[in-house]
């Protein structure tokens, strides 16, 4: 499936774009006007393959769970049940991403990738899902994926509720600092797992995907990813993550340190560094990337741990940035360095650090107004406009 989606990625339609500059040009505006908002509309059709492209409506938020071996390196003051604990109030509709996807009209999914703890046994099961995948192990939960709702209500023809989709590739990384925090087959199914996703996603209607992730501790295999992929010292690409004190801060960028020089990850091996010192979020994250990448539909990045995940999927495939739109500039150090490699211009920037996918949220009016510009803006001809 890796091989194959990566296969699927190519180049933008440059005649699709060329056709977008000429319509930005005579559109009722000084040419330039609308700054990058010009460029996203004109990268957008070219992605689509036409002009104007798409309205990116609707739009589905993919939230990847896990927890992570570091955390034993006493990296952040949060206990690692905070993962699940968080899973549950995303699907009880009580997070701050639930809140910006109800304001945006964007459904959410919750994907179990690798949390620690294993979740309530949802009561039923959408009859016609499709799993998911994630191999099991080390106690992961056996066999293919399920998807829920809050109770065990079916989620039919309910958008604002979110879905739990069971796709547990095993229940937490390995201690980076130790080991590999994954074997190359368990990251491989984690990036399965986010391919996956992307195509049920599509599938179900979704033109424009969205990142979200959660994972106590994520902020550290976020900053060694970043680092392996940039080449930039650890201190560089680790932040504060939760809002750790001095000390603790210090004593993060050592353990990144330490990781990087245990593992000596390969740029040039995305999966290897993945598996050396990712998270199974950050892995099911770049598969979302690649999937989305493939079928040719835009995915709103958020904060440090999608653009750590954007390195990887460009590092599979560098065409795959084509599908990417930097919706924030996460206050995470890591997040800046990322979106420099990546050639990403983040379209707000609030010093926003909560993760989620909610700093994409509130971008994603943004992405839709450049869209509609191109799709309801008249000519000079047609409005009857005298030009300069």
């Amino acid at each position: 499936m890796l091989e194959t989606t990566i296969a699927a990625i190519g180049p933008l339609d440059e005649s699709a774009m060329s056709t977008a500059r000429q319509l930005q040009a005579r559109l009722t505006k000084p040419a330039g006007s609308l700054g990058l908002l010009e460029d996203l509309s004109v990268r957008l059709a070219g992605l689509a393959g036409t002009c104007p492209p798409p309205l990116p409506s609707p739009a589905a938020v993919a939230i990847f769970a896990g927890d992570h071996g570091v955390h034993a390196q006493r990296v952040t003051p949060w206990p690692q049940e905070v993962t699940g604990q968080m899973v549950g109030n995303f699907l009880a509709g009580g997070a701050v991403v639930n809140a910006f996807a109800r304001q945006a009209g964007a459904t959410v999914t919750v994907v179990d990738v690798g949390v620690a703890t294993p979740l309530p046994t949802p009561d039923l099961t959408a009859a016609d899902h499709q799993p998911a995948g994630g191999a099991a192990a080390d106690g992961a939960a056996p066999g293919g994926a399920s998807v829920s709702t809050p109770g065990g209500v079916s989620d039919h023809g309910r958008d604002d509720v979110p879905r739990l989709v069971d796709a547990n590739v095993r229940r937490g990384t390995r201690d980076m600092t130790v080991t590999a925090a994954l074997t190359r087959d368990e990251a491989r199914s984690a990036v399965e797992v986010g391919i996956r996703i992307a195509g049920e996603l599509i599938d179900g209607g979704a033109a424009l995907l969205i990142t979200g992730d959660m994972g106590i501790a994520n902020t550290t295999p976020a900053a060694a990813l970043i680092a392996a992929f940039t080449g930039v010292d650890a201190a560089e690409a680790t932040g504060r993550g939760t809002g750790v004190d001095d000390p603790t801060y210090q004593h993060k960028i050592e353990v990144v340190r330490a990781a990087l020089l245990r593992h000596a990850p390969d740029p040039t091996d995305p999966l290897g560094v993945l598996a050396a010192v990712g998270g199974l979020e950050h892995a099911a994250l770049t598969g979302l990337l690649l999937g989305a990448a493939a079928r040719r539909v835009p995915v709103l990045l958020d904060g440090v741990i999608a653009v750590s995940a954007a390195l990887a999927a460009a590092a599979f495939a560098p065409d795959a940035v084509n599908a990417m739109i930097a919706g924030h500039r996460s206050a995470e150090p890591g997040a800046t360095v990322a979106l420099r490699r990546l050639g990403l211009t983040p379209l707000i920037d609030l010093g926003l650090r909560l993760g989620e996918g909610t700093g994409a949220l509130l971008a994603l009016p943004v992405v839709t107004g450049a869209v509609r510009v191109l799709h309801e803006v008249a000519t000079f001809d047609s409005a009857g406009v005298a030009e300069k």
